[in-house]
């Protein structure tokens, strides 16, 4: 099998209600910028990055992955997954002008859709063929009803019913409001609303200083919150470091983390301790496993951020030993063939061949590259 040719393609998919917000972000869509890598064959392989739908920066990515990087894999057999990962990684012209940022989210893009295509020729889902099992318990908690700019009416509604209506036993809310008080207040009506017996996240999106963190952080156990997470800035070690060292909660933080020598950075510091590692902010599958084998030889669980919108991360978790835990977020199930499922709050394994992220006709018909 070889490559023939790299087609850019540009998703955005609308988010919950029309919009939402955290502390940091307000977005009305979801992007997915990636590649359909073809072959000689007629396997087509497919992966995405994730962005905040904003059209120049969405081709910033395409256009690297097609433009810088598809000349070095044409030709080549897309099953030797690792060394194409190398030599592109590696590849010296490219490496000059961004270790991260936009040539890392073009490579994970590549690297997802080189998996999919080994996992096709395979005949099998992904996680099968990294190792896994479809018995394996891989729980969802559920971000997309916790967002900032709810009413606390909302808030608590869409909490109650995502617990009583649709199973979950673990939810996620944002916190980072302009006062400690809305924070908490927000946080005490979700406690009071889904009982003692639910899980109960938060995450600041990296908005608070370090002193607004520990002030927050302190008051987090009252409610018996599972974690806090990206308290303050994204890249700051010492400050998470100290943070953990100030307040019982448990931080959680990895998805703003490019580099595998950055998680170990901050697990070897004692800053993190769930470990929340992005497939499409990592370059790709063979990034992410370095960081999920990291995390593990220290004992922290793994639970991914989900900018593929759960769907390659699916098949990662079934297959890894660190994750028994992933995000749940909806917003790309319209548009891909085989979405992620849920039944009783937890995922279903997968079993259709590839890694989940082929997109629906539907959604190819609205490729938007203009």
């Amino acid at each position: 099998m070889k490559i023939t040719r790299l087609v850019p393609i540009i998703l955005h998919a609308p988010v919950t209600r029309g919009g939402i917000a955290d502390s940091t972000h307000s977005i009305s869509h979801w992007g997915a910028p990636g590649v359909a890598i073809h072959t000689d064959t007629d396997l087509v392989g497919y992966g995405f990055s994730g962005t905040h739908a904003h059209l120049p920066a969405d081709r910033l990515i395409v256009d690297c992955a097609v433009d810088s990087y598809g000349p070095l894999l044409l030709g080549e057999d897309p099953r030797e997954v690792r060394y194409l990962w190398e030599k592109l990684h590696k590849h010296p012209p490219i490496q000059w002008v961004g270790r991260s940022g936009i040539t890392h989210l073009a490579l994970g893009a590549i690297d997802i859709a080189l998996w999919d295509l080994k996992a096709k020729a395979a005949g099998e889902p992904l996680w099968k063929l990294l190792g896994g099992s479809a018995s394996k318990p891989v729980e969802a908690y559920n971000t997309d009803g916790g967002w900032l700019n709810w009413p606390l009416d909302t808030l608590v509604a869409d909490c109650r019913r995502m617990v009583e209506v649709e199973g979950y036993r673990a939810v996620k809310i944002k916190v980072g409001a302009p006062d400690l008080a809305t924070d908490l207040r927000r946080l005490a009506a979700v406690r009071e609303a889904v009982g003692p017996g639910i899980r109960v996240m938060t995450d600041a999106n990296g908005k608070l200083t370090l002193p607004e963190a520990i002030r927050l952080g302190r008051r987090l156990a009252e409610f018996d919150v599972v974690w806090f997470e990206e308290p303050t800035t994204f890249d700051d070690v010492l400050a998470h470091r100290r943070l953990a060292e100030s307040i019982e909660t448990p931080i959680a933080l990895g998805e703003q983390l490019y580099l595998a020598h950055q998680f170990r950075d901050f697990i070897h510091a004692g800053a993190v301790h769930f470990v929340q590692p992005d497939v499409v902010r990592l370059a790709g599958v063979t990034e992410w496993w370095q960081v999920a084998d990291l995390a593990h030889s220290y004992s922290l669980p793994v639970v991914p951020h989900v900018g593929d919108m759960c769907q390659v991360h699916q098949h990662l978790c079934f297959a890894h030993a660190g994750c028994r835990l992933l995000e749940y977020i909806p917003w790309l199930r319209d548009w891909m063939l085989h979405p992620a499922q849920i039944q009783d709050g937890f995922f279903v394994a997968p079993d259709s061949p590839g890694a989940g992220m082929e997109p629906t006709p539907k959604a190819l018909a609205k490729i938007n590259l203009a």
